[in-house]
């Protein structure tokens, strides 16, 4: 693991020259990317520290995720709004996500998931839009943190009563199932489904979302959301027997859910909430394919993880350039989208149908592996599959031709295409996400 983390340690004694940390962290992806390995094993383990397939491909996400960040934030560089406290913000966050998903202890991936947390809400806070960006951040910080101390209650309880807090020890699993294994479950459980997040917990999202800066919104809905998937498959692993009895609880509230914030997403005017929510969707589809305990849901949720960390972080860094130029968000207010910059058109259009799982994107792969999974739990699930499909396309298709078409309003007639760096950053967004699909086997392990 040292081998990760000391260019990581190398970088941040460079953060006062960004070109240099951009470049060191696009080099350190490409050399993370060469050893790949389809072992489900531990690997390379160290004190504390070690690897597995799940462990890689999210590691290797976050450090990709943090390459693009740099490339989409160059205003702030250019602006010299403390572009070096940025770039150290978002190192030292980076590194706190690479020991979260590198760690073998219960008790290391607990304070390093919460660790995560300050740099997110110093970029909020301190690169945000409005003045609401306060109660974004006190919303996002509280909401976690309320149902994080019962996680932290009951991993210290376990470790009372188990004697270890090491991840994939057999002597680990809750066989018996009382009434106290059920409440550690709970406890366990609601910690990340606070920050995948589930509906009903996910009113910090939106919020933190549309008054993030570029970089906040890019890393929570490429990074941030996939701890609340990370933590629950390896908690899951504990409670394979108390979980078989809250089954349906969870997935209906993932089906039901998912329909209702897509009706939800509907009534959005904000391009950046209305992607924030359609996050809420996803993430609701992944929390079925996870609480249902089968190969093909786990598969499935993983590479939806993996394909809307894409997608939506892509999304983002176009709502932003959008705001850059135009200086809303509004749906209403920017229209005509097409004949103010007809060359981000078809960025507009690719992204738009991977977020709506259309072939070739890695959503669409994983979905009909979620899909069949759900079906195999119980045929009325297709009930609630048909209503989340039909109404995320209904609301991208919303998205897509509310902004792009219609009389774009401005006092002047004008005409401005993208940046090279622009379309750079959306090329490097949307080839994983489109080119993954031809070795699914890398993805999801078969």
């Amino acid at each position: 693991m040292l081998k990760f983390l000391i260019p990581l340690i190398m970088l941040i004694q460079f953060y006062k020259n960004w070109k240099t940390v951009q470049l060191g962290l696009g080099v350190m992806s490409f050399m993370f990317g060469l050893m790949c390995f389809h072992s489900f094993f531990m690997y390379n383990m160290g004190f504390m520290f070690g690897m597995d397939y799940l462990s890689f491909i999210m590691v290797y996400l976050s450090i990709w995720i943090m390459f693009l960040v740099l490339l989409a934030s160059q205003k702030i560089k250019s602006e010299e709004n403390f572009h070096l406290s940025f770039v150290l913000v978002n190192l030292i966050l980076l590194m706190s996500l690479m020991i979260t998903f590198s760690s073998i202890s219960y008790l290391i991936f607990y304070v390093s998931f919460e660790m995560s947390l300050i740099p997110t809400l110093i970029l909020i806070l301190g690169w945000g839009y409005q003045p609401e960006r306060i109660q974004a951040g006190i919303y996002m910080l509280f909401y976690t943190l309320t149902l994080s101390l019962p996680l932290l209650v009951s991993l210290l309880s376990i470790y009372f009563n188990k004697g270890s807090l090491i991840m994939m020890m057999n002597e680990l699993s809750m066989s018996n199932n009382g009434c106290m294994m059920n409440i550690w479950y709970l406890f366990m459980v609601l910690a990340f489904l606070v920050k995948l997040p589930m509906y009903m917990f996910h009113l910090w999202l939106p919020k933190a979302h549309v008054e993030a800066p570029v970089a906040g919104s890019m890393i929570l809905a490429g990074i941030l959301l996939k701890l609340g998937g990370y933590g629950l498959f390896r908690m899951l692993i504990m409670f394979q027997l108390v979980g078989t009895s809250f089954m349906n609880i969870w997935m209906s509230m993932g089906l039901m859910g998912g329909f209702i914030i897509s009706l939800v997403c509907l009534r959005q005017v904000d391009i950046k909430s209305l992607i924030a929510y359609s996050s809420v969707v996803h993430m609701g589809l992944v929390l079925c394919g996870l609480m249902i305990y089968s190969w093909w849901g786990f598969m499935g949720a993983v590479v939806v993880m993996i394909g809307h960390g894409l997608c939506s972080s892509g999304l983002f860094s176009l709502a932003n350039m959008i705001y850059e130029r135009v200086g809303s968000r509004s749906l209403f207010l920017s229209k005509g989208l097409l004949n103010f910059m007809p060359s981000m058109g078809m960025w507009w259009f690719m992204l738009s149908i991977s977020n709506m799982a259309a072939p070739p994107s890695l959503n669409m792969m994983g979905e009909i592996s979620l899909i069949i999974s759900m079906i195999s739990w119980s045929e009325m699930s297709m009930i609630g599959i048909m209503l989340v499909s039909f109404f995320s396309a209904v609301y991208t298709l919303y998205m897509y031709s509310l902004s792009q078409h219609g009389l774009f309003y401005n006092s002047l007639y004008a005409c401005c295409s993208g940046k090279v760096r622009e379309y750079l950053l959306l090329m490097l967004h949307w080839m994983p996400l489109n080119i993954l699909i031809l070795n699914m086997s890398m993805i999801s392990g078969i």
